[in-house]
Order: structure tokens, then C-alpha cells, then sequence
């Protein structure tokens, strides 16, 4: 890492609606202006993908300073330049600021401007809004009534563009709604380096298309979704469910991978609808992939574990929590540290490897370790990784390497030297151990959220909570701790894990419990030098980086592949 210091930005003076502001060099006039407090509305402009200026819609009325006969800026009494407008309007999404630059956003030509570009906008636009998904966020609702006018003079027959086209499996097209703002082709180009959307056709009659023989198939399909300013993309799989004025928004981020992409999670009564990226330039700038975004229907399953049981009668029954927690902690105290293995999850917040390690030291176990997920990554934002807290199992000593011990834990299974088995939000079949070991474990404590198949050998099942179902913190692949906030409550009589770890280290060990996950972190910033100063509330909506680390890519730099198409598993496993 290089040790020198940028230079500082030099700062240029700039005029917004008759108010003088200093900008850094470079900014982007359209960005300057939404920081004067003067919004410039726009529909083919993202801040993050190229401008094209071919909406029109951000036109301001510009000027520069006025020259005197020695070729220097002719100054007012207040002593700033004096603006000489130009005759015309301006587009300020493809204009950086300038030394002495002047900008009207108010005017009324520019006002005259942007009600004609609302009409031509509107005239083939169809009335989709009572059925359309977009209605509530999109910007060509919002910015007639605010921009547009209150009549149409159009009287002539709007032209029929194609309807409900299939883009590609997770993305559907209303053509007839699209206003040719090319952001989706701009970032299917640029973002996610799959060149395969363009328009075909003249005047009127253009229209977005895929390419021939080409299908908008990549891991990044639905952030065209996202960032279309109308209801011409939609999702198909969010498509006609709920209105989004109907949803709660709670800030998160995704964790089927080590990226940890910051999220905004829609949900109404209890159930969730859909996954939208947040904006973190630390992180995963405004994108999401596909795979990560829709990896939540498993939180819905039929096969959740909604009960807490115990095994009594040569099978699994039904108890009350408290029941529960007694038996499995008298199973385990039955036998002594060697005797007993954990295998935990890369899945498990920092909390709950906290809770684990104490778990752990209570019972004297040492044999103690995480199971490894990996899978095909790209170089956009998807990560090898698919375990979203190994640097926070690492962090807390839970695992150095990631399933280095699983074998030996598995071999001492298998030969009996393990008696008691506690494993918490994984499948332990998957992690080499054979069913007929874990049916002759004398106690095998389950922790996890659904049904699977080693969950029938289980002396203790207790049913936890998803990521959408609770509050904590995690550390992605680059080091940065980043906070879960519960966004729906768990099915059932389902727990937070924090909680169940919680009540199971107090009946094995007798000590008092803890009341609040606050405490939990409480606890760990007073342990380990990286939380040290920390607690939920301060990580914030964005992060704090904490460790080192340069395990995945910045999702501004280049992309080179399409990333791999979404799965339907259970937590990205």
C-alpha cells in the first residue's frame, strides 16, 4: 500500500441560481447542482455508467464568466465574475464544473424546456399505471406532475410497441413503456460486460430489443430493473406481487456470498418480497448479482423447522423451549471436552461465533470448526466465498483455515471418540460424516433453520432464525464489518440463534445470561482489538473496515464474464 498523500482536489467557484459554491474539480455539473439543493431531474444520467445526453430532460440554462478587453473575468461589486448566458440550454449531465461557470436550474426557459420534453416523453407513453409494477417509483410519474403539464395536446393514435417480451429468464419487457434512456444497455456494456440490449428502428418506432439470438441471461440482469426510471424492465419474479407502497424498507445486506452487498429488504406482514442493492461504493457501488438477490424464497419453506423437539420414544417430539435447552445441555454435560465436537457455520454472525466460542470453552472443546462453501465467482461482485462471516469466524478464532479440522472431526465421529455432536446451521452430511455415525451419537444437538436430511438423527433440534429475521454483524471478504437488521420475525416457535446459544451456554455453565445482542457485542469489543471502540449502532448503515484484506474485486473496475446464473438453495450453501 502506497504511502503517499493525494494531492488535494482543487476547488472551483461556480454560480447555482444567483448563489456562489465551491465544488472540487471534475464534479459533474448535474452532481453539483443536487448539492446546491437545486435537483436537475434526469432519466438517461446514473452517476455511475457514461453519459449519453439523450433524454434531454436535464437541460439548465449556462454561462461563463464574462471577459474583459485584457482577457480576464469582468467582476460584479462582491467581486465575483460576471456570467454571460448562453442563448441556448445546456445539458448538465455530460458538463463538469468550471472556474466562474454560472447555472439557471429555475428559469423559466428552463422550465419551458423540460414541460415540452414531458410531452414528447408522454405522447406514446400508454396509461399502464393503475397495473404497472413501477408505479410508486418512477420517475415519469413523479416528474410530470412536478415538471410536466396537466394537458395532453396530443390527439392522434399512440403507436403499439411490443408487450410482456421475455428479456431473458429473470427480466420482463413492456417496450410500449420505454422512453429510450439506453441506461440498461449502458450498463449491460459497461457493468456487466454482456453487450446483448439495443434499440432497432427510427423515430416513433425505436424500440429495446435483444440481440439476435441473445437472451439478457447474465448475473446481473436485474439491476437494468433497478436503475430503468420506468416500468419498461420489471422483475418476473417480483412481478404483479405487491405494490411497493405497501412495503416496509429495512436496511441490510446480502449474505449469500463474502461480498456482502448492501441491500434494501421489501417486506409486508411477515413475509418477504424482494431484495433491491443499497448504495456502498466500499462495497458493491449500486449493483447486486442475481443470485444473491433472489436467495430468500428458503426463508419461506415449507421445510422450515418451526418447533423445537427432543428425542424421547425413539423419535423426535415436539417440547417447549425450556424443555429443550435442558435436554441438549444435559446431554452434553454428560460427557467431557474431548468427547464433544461443534462444527458452526461461515454463515453465523460475529455474535454467534462469540456465543459459540463461549459454548465451546464451557464444555472444554477443542475440536471446533466452520464448514467451507465455495462456487464459481466473477470478477464484478460475486465471490468464490460463499460463506459471508469467514473473516469473522477467523477473526474470532471459531477457524484459522475453514474446514481444516472437519476431517478429524468426521474421523472421530466415525470411531466414536466424539459422543456428542453440536451443529449449528449446517448440514453435517455434507461435511464428510456418514449417517449411520451421526444415528449412533448418544447426543447430536441441531441447530438450523430447515429441514434436511441429517435432521432426523437429531437428539435436540433447535429451529433458528434467517438473515432477514434478525440483527448482527458480519465481516465480508474485504474486511468490513457491516450490520444485519431484522427486517421480518421468524415462523413458528424459531429463535434468534444469539438467544438459543445464549440460553444453552447458561444451562451448561450456571452463569448468568445476557438480556440484549447489544451486550453480546459489548462483550466482544471488550475481547478482541478490531470491535474495540464499536458496537452495533456505530457500524452504521455503511460499515467500518477492520481487517485487511483484498479478497474480492471493486465492483467500478472492469468486469470479464457474466458471473453465474442464480441457484434455488438454502442460503447460498
Amino acid at each position: 500500500m502506497s504511502d503517499q498523500v493525494s494531492a488535494p482536489v482543487p476547488l472551483v467557484n461556480v454560480q447555482v441560481d444567483g448563489v456562489w459554491r465551491q465544488f472540487p474539480k471534475g464534479t459533474r455539473l448535474i452532481e453539483a447542482c443536487e448539492q446546491a439543493g437545486s435537483y436537475v431531474p434526469r432519466y438517461c444520467y446514473h452517476k455511475k455508467l457514461s453519459s449519453p445526453g439523450n433524454c434531454r430532460m436535464c437541460l439548465i440554462e449556462m454561462g461563463m464568466p464574462k471577459m474583459g478587453p485584457d482577457r480576464k473575468p469582468v467582476t460584479g461589486d462582491d467581486g465575483m465574475p460576471l456570467i454571460n448566458w448562453m442563448p441556448r440550454p445546456q445539458i448538465s449531465c455530460a458538463q463538469d464544473v468550471a472556474e466562474g461557470m454560472g447555472v439557471r436550474t429555475t428559469s423559466p426557459l428552463v422550465e419551458d424546456c423540460r414541460r415540452g420534453v414531458m410531452e414528447f416523453l408522454l405522447i406514446n407513453h400508454p396509461l399502464d399505471c393503475p397495473i404497472c409494477d413501477q408505479a410508486g417509483e418512477c420517475r415519469l410519474q413523479e416528474f410530470s406532475v412536478q415538471y410536466g403539464n396537466a394537458e395532453s395536446r396530443f390527439l392522434e393514435n399512440k403507436v403499439k410497441k411490443p408487450k410482456n417480451v421475455e428479456l431473458g429468464p429473470r427480466v420482463t419487457l413492456d417496450d410500449e413503456r420505454c422512453i429510450l434512456c439506453s441506461r440498461c444497455i449502458r450498463f449491460c456494456q459497461e457493468i456487466a460486460k454482456d453487450d446483448v440490449l439495443g434499440f432497432i428502428d427510427r423515430g416513433s418506432h425505436s424500440v429495446l430489443t435483444a440481440h439476435p439470438q441473445k437472451k439478457l441471461e447474465n448475473n446481473y440482469s436485474l439491476n437494468t430493473v433497478d436503475i430503468c426510471p420506468v416500468g419498461a424492465l420489471t422483475s418476473s419474479d417480483f412481478r404483479f406481487k405487491m405494490r411497493v407502497w405497501f412495503l416496509k424498507e429495512t436496511k441490510s445486506f446480502c449474505t449469500s456470498c463474502a461480498t456482502g452487498c448492501n441491500t434494501v429488504i421489501g417486506t409486508r406482514e411477515g413475509v418477504v418480497y424482494r431484495q433491491t442493492p443499497r448504495e456502498n461504493d466500499a462495497v458493491n457501488s449500486s449493483w447486486m448479482c442475481d443470485y444473491g438477490r433472489l436467495n430468500f424464497d428458503y426463508l419461506h419453506s415449507h421445510r422450515r423447522l418451526l418447533e423445537p423437539k427432543i428425542y424421547s420414544g425413539g423419535t423426535l417430539v415436539p417440547a417447549d423451549w425450556q424443555t429443550v435447552i435442558a435436554d441438549a445441555a444435559g446431554q452434553l454435560k454428560h460427557f467431557n471436552g474431548p468427547q464433544i465436537a461443534i462444527i458452526a457455520s461461515g454463515r453465523m454472525t460475529n455474535e454467534e461465533l462469540w456465543l459459540t466460542s463461549r459454548l465451546a470453552q464451557s464444555l472444554g472443546v477443542h475440536l471446533i470448526d466452520i464448514v467451507p462453501h465455495r462456487g464459481a465467482g466473477d470478477e464484478i461482485l460475486l465471490s468464490e466465498d460463499r460463506n459471508p462471516n469467514t473473516n469473522g469466524a477467523r477473526l474470532l478464532r471459531i477457524s484459522e483455515e475453514p474446514g481444516a479440522r472437519l476431517q478429524t472431526i468426521a474421523r472421530a465421529v466415525e470411531r466414536g471418540d466424539v459422543k456428542a455432536l453440536v451443529v449449528l446451521g449446517e448440514n453435517p452430511l455434507e461435511a464428510g460424516i456418514s449417517a449411520d455415525a451421526l444415528s449412533a451419537l448418544p447426543a447430536f444437538v441441531l441447530l438450523d433453520l430447515l429441514e434436511n436430511p441429517a435432521t432426523r438423527y437429531a437428539t435436540a433440534l433447535l429451529p433458528s432464525a434467517g438473515f432477514a429475521e434478525k440483527r448482527g454483524s458480519m465481516i465480508n471478504g474485504k474486511g468490513r464489518l457491516q450490520r444485519l437488521n431484522r427486517a421480518v420475525s421468524p415462523p413458528g416457535q424459531a429463535r434468534d440463534d444469539w438467544e438459543i446459544l445464549r440460553d444453552l451456554i447458561q444451562a451448561v455453565s450456571g452463569q448468568n445470561g445476557i438480556y440484549t445482542i447489544e451486550e453480546v457485542f459489548a462483550q466482544m469489543s471488550q475481547s478482541v482489538r478490531e470491535f474495540s471502540g464499536l458496537s452495533l449502532s456505530k457500524i452504521g448503515d455503511l460499515g467500518v473496515q477492520v481487517m485487511e484484506s483484498a479478497e474480492s474485486p471493486s465492483p467500478d473496475e472492469p468486469a470479464k464474464n457474466e458471473g453465474n446464473k442464480p441457484e434455488s438453495e438454502k442460503a447460498a450453501s
